[in-house]
């Protein structure tokens, strides 16, 4: 059914889920008591568990497309990163050799996809691969996307955000590190638009899955800075012009019908674009019940819902109905005015 158009070290060194989190006088989210249990030392067993999985520790995402920058997100540290939980690890397709997997992340970064001059129309994207907050699908939800983006002229930005979560953190809670990164992200390539050449009121983000469930975070909470501001590039705003949540997991709070609390959809919600499938496991009500909050909103939003596709299709080429919400991406993102002066392709 198609329904059409409408997270420096800090914090004392401990940290909480951002749905627990309130606004102190100082501006400064803080936890009404609640706080995380000093982090379990078992790193090394994890890295054992990876390695014997196949991994490569220390792996660095390769320059494959148009890849041309690989940007720091931080200049120090990352607030509330505490580094214990071993060495950053990766996995690669044994055939294409392309880096499938990422995991154990500590030192977050933005990977610049920049499409060719004669194409280029100005947007830009900031692109969450998914991943359960367990690893990031670094190829087909974040290496592939920002091609695909490319394609249209839009510069692509692939976030690789911290995963998983740290020792003592609430399984059933998103982790505010991801946050930080996110609305760190969004504001740091607002703060570079004049060096990539983009509009920094045309720039949105795209996440998969749990990046999906990321996207609604900063979508819905750029009003609340999860971590206190450390230079010029987050006194400028880390609200998304426009966001594009494909098989969101976590919108929904467990066993409820209900928005999950750290979903705060308001008037001011950017434009939202929203693609599942309905035999995917990771209910498709999570892209229902967010549209249905968007439109009370009176917020521009569109729904494809789709017959069938499963879950984690990214841009992988299935012979599926769900294969097709790139075209019609494409084509909303044209019609809201994102996209500009181009002839772009739509897949």
């Amino acid at each position: 059914m198609t329904v059409s158009r409408a997270h420096r070290r800090g914090f004392a060194g401990r940290l909480t889920s951002f749905s627990s989190l309130v606004r102190g006088s100082d501006g400064a989210w803080n936890s009404p008591g609640k706080r995380l249990r000093p982090p379990m030392r078992n790193a090394t067993i994890a890295a054992s568990v990876l390695l014997a999985l196949g991994t490569t520790a220390n792996a660095q995402p390769p320059e494959i497309g148009n890849a041309r920058v690989v940007m720091e997100l931080w200049p120090g540290p990352a607030p509330g990163e505490s580094g214990n939980i071993g060495e950053e690890t990766a996995k690669t397709d044994p055939k294409t050799k392309a880096l499938t997997s990422l995991t154990n992340v500590t030192k977050p970064t933005l990977t610049v996809f920049r499409p060719a001059p004669n194409t280029a129309n100005g947007a830009a994207v900031v692109v969450a691969p998914g991943g359960g907050y367990t690893n990031l699908a670094w190829d087909h939800e974040g290496e592939q996307v920002a091609r695909w983006l490319n394609s249209i002229g839009v510069t692509a930005f692939v976030l690789k955000y911290r995963v998983p979560r740290r020792p003592g953190d609430e399984k059933d809670q998103p982790p505010l590190r991801a946050l930080m990164d996110a609305q760190r992200a969004l504001s740091l390539v607002r703060n570079k638009a004049a060096e990539f050449a983009i509009d920094p009121d045309r720039l949105g983000m795209l996440g998969f899955s749990a990046g999906g469930h990321l996207t609604a975070a900063a979508a819905t909470n750029f009003d609340r800075r999860s971590y206190e501001p450390i230079d010029d590039a987050d006194r400028i705003s880390c609200r998304p012009n426009f966001a594009v949540l494909v098989y969101p997991g976590g919108i929904v709070k467990k066993g409820t019908a209900e928005l999950a609390p750290e979903i705060r959809v308001s008037a001011k919600t950017p434009p939202t674009f929203l693609a599942h499938a309905n035999d995917d496991p990771v209910s498709p009500e999570n892209s229902v019940t967010f549209y249905l909050a968007l439109k009370r909103a009176g917020v521009p939003a569109e729904l494809h819902i789709y017959s069938s596709g499963g879950h984690g299709f990214g841009m992988r080429s299935i012979k599926h109905p769900a294969a097709e919400w790139s075209r019609r991406c494409a084509e909303w993102m044209r019609d809201q005015g994102f996209l500009k002066g181009t002839a772009e392709k739509t897949s």
